[in-house]
């Protein structure tokens, strides 16, 4: 899958245990997408911090300073996700504390349709450990995070 990275080490291990901050971007109104991931994540075990839509950046780079996640998920719907994903991972990056936190981004990340505009690349070279766009499914997202809660812990 080369819209997934490898999955970081050293996160925790066991089913269901993972403390995930779900958020959109501060662009982004949309909140069923935010329902939708945080039911998928709650039925996989994990405990979720929803932040809601239209969440500036200093927020989120704030709740997860406080929150310390084992995963940041960004949904976004309205098509300008590449370009808000691309300011919010270098801003979570260039924090020492949160510079290995996986984080993932998914939805409609461009007006272009998905991959059109070779933005996947770019969002998992400015950080993102993977991009699930509109073509890629849940099944993918899940995998990844059941991933996340499978690996060796060192």
């Amino acid at each position: 899958m080369d819209h997934v990275a490898a999955v970081p080490a050293g996160r925790a291990a066991g089913n269901g245990d993972l403390t995930v901050l779900l958020t959109s971007v501060s662009s982004d109104s949309h909140t069923w997408n935010l329902v939708f991931l945080q039911l998928v994540l709650e039925e996989l075990g994990h405990q979720v911090h929803n932040l809601g839509a239209c969440v500036p950046d200093d927020l989120l780079i704030a709740e997860t300073e406080r929150i310390r996640p084992d995963l940041i998920v960004v949904s976004t719907v309205n098509g300008h996700g590449f370009h808000d994903g691309l300011r919010v991972i270098s801003q979570l990056r260039d924090r020492p504390g949160l510079s290995q936190v996986p984080a993932v981004i998914g939805g409609k990340l461009g007006i272009d349709g998905p991959g059109s505009d070779g933005s996947r690349a770019r969002l998992m070279s400015a950080g993102f450990d993977a991009v699930f766009d509109d073509g890629t499914g849940l099944t993918a997202f899940q995998s990844f995070v059941r991933q996340l809660t499978t690996g060796v812990a060192s």
